[in-house]
């Protein structure tokens, strides 16, 4: 078994810890239970969380025993925020959130085998405790000072003030290491670096409680070097369900990395060697135009993300999108990817291409698309368009029975033929 602390650190994996000589001998004398948590604020996880996702599956592959919780009962009370108070989800909806958030953790995750990850959901015992079981039993572990203290807290406390709701977060997950390491062994806790006051919280009460010396590690938060926030783009946040974000955004999102952030997302985010991440950051140092950096990175995460098939299907796409490819070599897949990103219309092969052209938005009236054909600029599957009044049934269509219609490189649209 190799200790995983040595590939956290290269690959600057690593922030605060409780003691990390102490860790470090306690992973190398065998398996160590650890766990990392997971609220449900939303209905999918999005690329942020992937530091702590893989992560926990590094700690898998070396050997450990990982729990992954989804916090049921923390989801309905919200860790506290820099500014604004939490808006509280009825407990239907974290239970459903719930559900999905453990399904997508899973999905990055052995199930199954040998050392299948154990997922845990902390409803299960802060659901049960009462009210003078958290006051007399946990409670009194707390002191004030310190809990006031947290950066969170104390701004909270001089702007606009904090619920004792969003202040009872911290006790919260305390509790859920102190149960885990109850039930399971779990002697290790790690989260982002925001974390960590919450995580130390966990290791006091333990130290209080069971009279034993758990662990806490820190892992970094992902920035970018432009200074607006990673997992962010001009449609909002990246998720991870391709209903909220397409494979093609996913895969585009990684693939317009900052060459100053670039080497930093392979070291975090993939499960590439020192060896492969140094030659493409050579790479990225000698033909900065090249983008193999990048190319990988893209490829790498919507593989592990949306798996092969939509790894291949966007990139077939893209070719088509930025005017490079013949888009009648698409196949099905690849053609519903290019459909996605485009402006599309359901027509009937009676419509002429004329109408069709405006129908969809790419000109404005019927005499602009006549002049476009005469400038030679409109093509339809790729073959330049002569006949503005010819139907749309003229033409061959491509797969599923879809249209691509186009003008020049950078605007195009995709029209579906009604079936009669």
């Amino acid at each position: 078994m190799e200790n995983i602390l040595d590939e956290l650190q290269w690959r600057d994996l690593i922030v605060s810890s409780t003691g990390i000589d102490e860790l470090r001998t306690a992973l190398a004398a065998g398996p160590v239970g650890l766990y990392c948590g997971f609220d449900p604020t939303a209905s999918s996880l999005h690329v942020g969380h992937l530091t702590q996702i893989i992560t926990m599956r590094r700690f898998q592959l070396a050997g450990h025993r990982v729990f992954g919780l989804v916090g049921g009962a923390t989801g309905l009370i919200g860790d506290p925020r820099m500014s604004g108070e939490r808006v509280l989800n009825s407990p239907e909806v974290v239970e459903g959130w719930v559900n999905n958030l453990r399904d997508q953790i899973g999905r990055f995750l052995d199930m199954e085998g040998e050392n299948p990850v154990t997922m845990v959901n902390n409803l299960d015992w802060i659901g049960q405790m009462s009210a003078l079981e958290l006051l007399r039993d946990v409670g009194k572990n707390f002191r004030m000072g310190t809990m006031l203290a947290k950066e969170i807290v104390a701004s909270r406390l001089q702007g606009e003030g904090l619920s004792y709701t969003e202040f009872s977060y911290q006790i919260l997950q305390a509790i859920d290491f102190q149960e885990l390491f109850k039930r399971y062994g779990v002697t290790l806790q790690y989260g982002g670096n925001d974390q960590w006051g919450n995580l130390l919280g966990g290791v006091e009460l333990i130290r209080r409680t069971q009279g034993e010396e758990v662990h806490a590690l820190t892992t970094p938060l992902v920035t970018k070097a432009d200074g607006t926030k990673f997992g962010k783009s001009e449609g909002g946040a990246i998720w991870l369900d391709p209903e909220l974000t397409s494979p093609y955004a996913f895969h585009q999102f990684w693939l317009n990395a900052d060459d100053r952030d670039v080497v930093k997302y392979l070291k975090f985010f993939t499960f590439r060697t020192q060896e492969e991440i140094a030659e493409l950051q050579r790479a990225t140092e000698e033909e900065p135009h090249a983008r193999k950096a990048q190319r990988a990175l893209a490829d790498d995460m919507t593989t592990l993300v949306h798996g092969a098939e939509a790894t291949a299907a966007v990139k077939a796409a893209a070719s088509v999108l930025f005017g490079k490819a013949d888009v009648r070599e698409l196949d099905a897949a690849a053609l519903a990817t290019v459909a996605a990103e485009l402006p599309t219309a359901e027509l009937s092969g009676e419509v002429s291409f004329a109408d069709a052209f405006v129908s969809v938005g790419i000109v404005n009236s019927k005499s602009a698309v006549r002049r476009a054909i005469n400038e030679g600029g409109l093509s339809v599957n790729g073959e330049k368009l002569s006949d503005a009044e010819a139907p749309l049934g003229s033409v061959t269509p491509l797969e599923g029975g879809w249209l691509l219609l186009r003008r020049g490189r950078k605007t195009a649209a995709m029209v579906k033929l009604q079936v009669s």
